[in-house]
């Protein structure tokens, strides 16, 4: 089966913007545009799409996707590698998130514990912390 650019979109759940986009990143190739007509794209671009949609919707970036699409079945421990990383990196990134989270609700109770109307206190602890970073 043959598609057109419009036809896999649709068939893929994307939009036309999206092949063109990945195809500059490399991520699916541009068919040849015959002297008249319409590219043709293979039925394999629609499952190509399926696969780099869901690898977005595991956190896998378009780069890191790019990367798993080079690899092939024969590379199985390679792929499992890559995983490992990106799960490693939101496990970090979840840490992050709720020791920000803590930090906040910290800030907020010492808010709901003094209601002062001439200072806020949330503003005021932000105001004096010193920044360990620098």
């Amino acid at each position: 089966m043959q598609l057109t650019i419009g036809k896999l979109a649709k068939e893929a759940s994307v939009t036309i913007e999206t092949i063109r986009y990945y195809q500059r990143k490399g991520l699916l190739v541009e068919p040849d545009k015959p002297a008249t007509g319409y590219r043709h794209y293979p039925s394999e671009a629609i499952s190509r799409l399926r696969f780099i949609k869901r690898a977005q919707q595991a956190g896998f970036t378009l780069k890191e996707i790019l990367e798993l699409l080079s690899l092939d079945n024969e590379h199985c421990q390679d792929v499992q590698k890559l995983a490992e990383q990106k799960l490693q990196q939101i496990d970090d990134q979840l840490n992050d998130l709720n020791a920000l989270r803590n930090a906040l609700d910290d800030l907020v109770k010492g808010c709901q514990q003094n209601q002062s109307t001439q200072h806020c206190a949330l503003i005021d602890a932000l105001s004096n912390q010193t920044d360990s970073k620098s």
